[in-house]
């Protein structure tokens, strides 16, 4: 099958996902020309923030490979990932990511992004939200089991 044809099945699933009660949000992830997963956007339905899409389809994939890792597949969602999405795009090592809309299309249907997208650039004490390290005598603790457990899983 065609890009077109991935992006068309992830805008088909964004449309009907709004008629469900969702957001406007779709993806499909795909191994060798087969597809492994679909994402529809479950925020309000599942009352999770997390539940873009393209997480949802990074979920599902996983599970069904039976991995935490998807390189060798490509993402096609109906929109331009937003940085929470491209982070976990990042952190499941898909090979690429193909997206249909984009951020302006985005923010034109009401979910403007451009603040997140921005936000990485400026100092955090610039931000709205705080984040403040608290160094405690155990901090490395984790880290230091996670290196000293032989059957670790590197990732």
């Amino acid at each position: 099958m065609s890009e077109e044809t991935w992006l068309a099945r992830a805008v088909e699933l964004a449309t009907a996902n709004v008629a469900d009660g969702g957001g406007p949000f779709g993806a499909v992830i795909v191994r060798d020309g087969v597809l492994v997963a679909e994402g529809r956007n479950h925020v309000t339905r599942d009352l999770d923030p997390t539940a873009h899409a393209e997480v949802t389809a990074i979920r599902a994939a996983c599970t069904t490979l039976a991995t935490f890792e998807l390189s060798g597949c490509v993402l096609y969602t109906s929109c331009e990932p937003c940085p929470l999405c491209l982070s976990a795009s990042l952190w499941a090592r898909l090979d690429r990511v193909v997206y249909a809309a984009d951020r302006d299309d985005a923010a034109r249907g009401g979910f403007d992004d451009r603040a997140f997208y921005e936000l990485f650039d400026r100092p955090r004490s610039e931000w709205s939200m705080t984040v403040a390290q608290v160094a405690t005598a155990d901090a490395a603790a984790p880290f230091d089991a996670w290196l000293a457990h032989e059957d670790r899983t590197a990732y």
